[in-house]
């Protein structure tokens, strides 16, 4: 394979830590690579280094000549004064663009449901993320390098993503690198993964379960002493060979390793006990949504119907994923569940017994003990807590979910965005909820976190409810699947691949439709009986107020991290202000987001 580019000897520092000692790495022709490690390790560092966009302190970075290079990192570098059309593909007139087959896929893929000719500073940050990412796309590139490419993109986009990347080169032309913690776009797309850890690059072939495979055998010949998480590592292996779904490949190593590497581990969820466990908790009702109708007032009069007669009967233990496009009504139907939302029709039955508890996107659980130390706010919850059949402290786990002794004397408010994730899950479960949900829970967790969560996860004894863009978490922690799709609640028998397949059928279906598309792709479905002329003005006169506010609050963003960089790096609780500053505008951009996105579906 011919040589595309490559680091030796790669050494660099931080004023705090040694990132790199020695590390020397390539990229061949045809390897496509997945960089995987713990929040901090340095991946993002090490392709940037590759990259030649960090200088390393010692050692040097060799590119072939003529190899040209796209990077996607986690920035936003789009040019406010452009349209969408304008970010993507220039001034190129559009019969020359549409006649690149790339192109025309790219646009079609991540920009169907935008309109070409809106302005860049109307766009919600997610939109910005895909335009940035088709922007890259849409170009000729010999070596690819992106950084976390699937934030923001739904089940949907990340599929499409994958499909992209297999077919965009011939075989053994072309090179790819990825950050990224979706396990299941790793093994989709990687030849070989990189794990960065301690100062150092271990180089595995295959895909995540691969990875992990190769992983566990070198800690057993190793003897390491990481005990615990070589058991965790292990349990995953078992996931993966036990039939964890689109596992198809057969990696170049022999399998008979895995398999007595796996004897004697058993499923990861023993569902019998846990049922058993969870009707003691829960008795025989959860909660039963009946012929439930919900519609929300639009702006001018009128009302637009998100859920129509959903029939849903949840059962002790069930562990359902809930799957759907941006505002097709997820969080409607999971506010019937939790109470905060009243149906229109139909009924709600909830069970007597039943303590409804919410793994949210925004730590509302954190926000009241930002200044306390974490061993202060674990203290006062239970002494005790019992999971897998073994009681175990608070401290215990904190460490099970990766916080070292010297984080537990740690105020919150200096934790990084992975450890108050964990932390928000921690709390939640010493409050002993029966009905567990959780929306988007591996936002900031890296491949370990999210094992180690997982591993948690399988010993929870209560109902679980599952709303998230990885496709890997969802399949690892629920055991059916579910789809909002055109106001109704659809059992996916055949899980994540049968939502696909329908959600293809029905852009088929819509796309002789008209649409501001330069390609003629449409947005998301209506609503079956269609809005009115009435409605859709008022829908596109809300948008428009929205993308205003919008704009003034990605503004108000973009200079707070601006004073954040400029700020004395060492005055913490100043930093920790602007944090907090920071996180208000991002919660205020989320919920105006989610409204654009209903809105459009009605706007079309």
């Amino acid at each position: 394979m011919a040589h595309l580019l490559g680091g030796e000897s790669l050494h660099i520092q931080f004023p705090t830590r040694t990132v790199f000692e020695g590390v020397t790495v390539g990229l061949d022709e045809g390897d496509r690579i997945g960089i995987v490690g713990r929040n901090g390790d340095g991946k993002s560092t090490l392709m940037a280094l590759l990259a030649q966009r960090l200088a390393p302190d010692s050692g040097r970075v060799t590119v072939r000549s003529g190899v040209r290079i796209g990077y996607l990192d986690q920035s936003d570098v789009l040019d406010e004064d452009h349209t969408v059309g304008e970010a993507v593909v220039g001034d190129t007139p559009e019969h020359e663009w549409a006649s690149v087959a790339r192109i025309r896929d790219v646009v079609s893929g991540l920009l169907g449901d935008l309109d070409w000719n809106a302005p860049v500073p109307s766009l919600s940050g997610g939109q910005r993320r895909r335009v940035a990412l088709a922007k890259l796309l849409a170009g000729d590139w010999d070596v690819l390098m992106l950084d976390e490419p699937t934030n923001h993109l739904d089940v949907e986009g990340i599929t499409w993503l994958a499909r992209h990347l297999a077919q965009r080169w011939p075989k053994n032309s072309g090179g790819l690198l990825t950050v990224t913690h979706d396990r299941w776009f790793l093994d989709e797309i990687c030849t070989d993964t990189w794990e960065v850890h301690d100062g150092v690059v271990d180089s595995f072939e295959g895909g995540y379960a691969a990875y992990v495979l190769q992983r566990v055998e070198r800690d057993r010949q190793a003897a390491a002493a990481e005990a615990k998480r070589q058991n965790l590592m292990r349990k995953e292996l078992a996931w993966l060979r036990r039939g964890a779904p689109a596992r198809t490949s057969k990696p170049k190593f022999r399998i008979d390793a895995a398999n007595e590497l796996i004897a004697d581990v058993p499923p990861v969820r023993d569902r019998v006990e846990l049922s058993r466990m969870a009707v003691s908790r829960l008795g025989k009702d959860v909660v039963d949504i009946e012929g439930a109708s919900v519609s929300y007032p639009l702006p001018g009069g009128g009302e637009r119907k998100v859920l129509r007669d959903v029939t849903w009967r949840i059962a002790p233990g069930e562990r359902t994923g809930i799957l759907g496009i941006n505002g097709a009504g997820k969080s409607t139907l999971l506010g019937l569940v939790t109470g905060a939302v009243a149906p229109d029709s139909g009924r709600v039955k909830r069970g007597t017994t039943i303590r409804v508890a919410t793994l949210t996107q925004q730590l509302d659980e954190l926000r009241d003990v930002q200044d306390e130390r974490v061993s202060d706010v674990i203290g006062r919850k239970r002494t005790t807590y019992v999971t897998g059949g073994k009681e175990m402290t608070p401290g215990q786990l904190l460490e099970r979910m990766g916080f070292t002794n010297a984080q537990l004397a740690t105020p919150v408010r200096d934790l990084s965005g992975g450890q108050k994730r964990r932390l928000q899950l921690l709390l939640i479960l010493l409050d002993e909820p029966n009905v567990l949900i959780l929306d988007e829970p591996s936002n900031d967790l890296d491949t370990d976190m999210l094992a180690a969560m997982e591993d948690l996860l399988d010993t929870w004894p209560g109902t679980l409810l599952v709303v998230t863009h990885d496709r890997y978490l969802m399949e690892r922690v629920t055991d059916q699947q579910y789809a909002v799709m055109d106001g109704g609640l659809r059992h996916l028998p055949g899980g994540i691949d049968e939502y696909l397949r329908r959600q293809e059928t029905a852009d088929a279906a819509r796309s002789s439709q008209p649409s501001s598309s330069p390609l003629g792709a449409s947005g998301p479905a209506a609503t079956a009986s269609g809005p009115s002329g009435a409605e859709i003005r008022e829908a596109q006169k809300e948008i428009k107020a929205i993308d205003r506010k919008l704009a003034k609050l990605a503004s108000t963003r973009e200079e707070l991290h601006e004073q954040m960089a400029a700020h004395d790096q060492s005055d913490y609780a100043g930093l920790a202000e602007f944090g907090k500053k920071t996180r208000a505008v991002q919660d205020e951009i989320d919920e105006l987001e989610l409204r654009w996105l209903e809105l459009s579906e009605v706007a079309g």
